[in-house]
């Protein structure tokens, strides 16, 4: 184990037990008072609840590559709404899996089904947020990216709204994306790690064929895309073809959890607009230098996902009467 995950576990354990005292001060229980998820939180009243999660994950991703990049984007927008307590789970009418930005999203089956295998061994024991979370880590190491120790102890939330579900946008500015980042308690790096995800997974064309054809209204590309690179994405994103056909966010590696996405970033040959301003901005830009070897000192693209991807995941975390276990995720008990 590294230095750093031994320090951070030293850290975690010592949070722990703080809680536990002051739980037993206030006669309560240490699990309604901690507001840090710790690793190894479920212990022996659920041995088996990473091997079973990383099981179904494994699964769901052999039968449908395209569930490991849907099931780590659930993941981000689940955080970045509500916090990381598993409401976009939740099915039914104006729920956020209703709203715009969700209705593509995939991966739920796979959630519902280690939810029913860990229900059969330990009920009423591990939350859907807690399952969400680490399926998302999973995805990411079944496409060869690096594993990091995930912490457990989420409760899930009990609402869930599609008009709550204001999510960073494909076009947005970086001043905007860091203001978003910010807002979530997440800094510059983890914006620029957290976007490289998009190392693996599709976008709609209909999301994107504007840049490529009609870019701002002037009924040319946008110039800052490389011009081989839109006449590729022209081919497979005709202007009248289908809106729903996909289009894959890191070209040439898009089934693979790498720096690849990043090196494209770099040559101008990312299909969203969001993406390709990264390299415009000084702060960003370093930053992806630094991830590619180009700056000193260097960056692990695979070490920095997961520690960011630890600070997203205790974006609002529900304690206490602020939440629950729920039975079966998609429905609140």
């Amino acid at each position: 184990m590294s230095r750093g995950y031994n320090l951070l576990f030293i850290l975690e354990t010592f949070l722990v037990l703080v809680a536990a005292v002051t739980a037993q001060e206030n006669g309560g229980s240490s699990r309604g008072v901690s507001q840090r998820p710790r690793v190894g939180f479920y212990g022996d009243r659920c041995r088996n609840v990473e091997s079973i999660v990383r099981s179904v994950v494994r699964e769901h991703v052999e039968s449908n590559p395209a569930n490991a990049p849907g099931i780590l984007r659930m993941h981000f927008h689940d955080c970045f709404v509500r916090g990381c307590d598993g409401s976009v789970l939740i099915a039914g009418n104006n729920t956020e899996r209703t709203a715009g930005p969700n209705r593509s999203l995939r991966g739920f089956e796979a959630i519902e089904e280690a939810k029913t295998r860990l229900e059969a061994e330990c009920p009423g024991v591990v939350s859907c947020a807690d399952i969400l979370t680490l399926a998302a880590r999973d995805a990411v190491v079944l496409t060869g990216g690096q594993s990091w120790r995930v912490p457990l102890g989420r409760l899930d939330g009990r609402i869930s709204q599609a008009s709550d579900v204001i999510l960073p946008g494909p076009n947005d500015p970086v001043d905007k994306q860091k203001r978003d980042f910010a807002d979530k308690t997440l800094n510059t790096l983890d914006l620029v790690t957290l976007v490289g995800g998009h190392t693996i997974g599709t976008a709609g064309c209909g999301l994107v064929r504007g840049r490529f054809f009609n870019f701002n209204g002037t009924g040319q590309p946008d110039p800052s895309i490389d011009p081989d690179f839109v006449r590729l994405v022209q081919e497979k994103c005709p202007q009248n073809g289908d809106a729903t056909a996909r289009v894959d966010l890191d070209e040439g590696s898009a089934g693979r959890f790498d720096t690849s996405f990043l090196r494209n970033v770099r040559s101008r040959r990312v299909v969203l607009q969001s993406d390709l301003v990264l390299w415009n901005d000084p702060e960003t830009r370093a930053i992806i230098e630094r991830f590619l070897g180009a700056r000193r000192p260097p960056l692990s693209f695979g070490f920095e996902f997961g520690n960011s991807m630890v600070k997203m995941s205790r974006i609002e975390v529900k304690t206490g009467s602020d939440g629950e276990i729920r039975r079966v995720c998609s429905t609140i008990n």
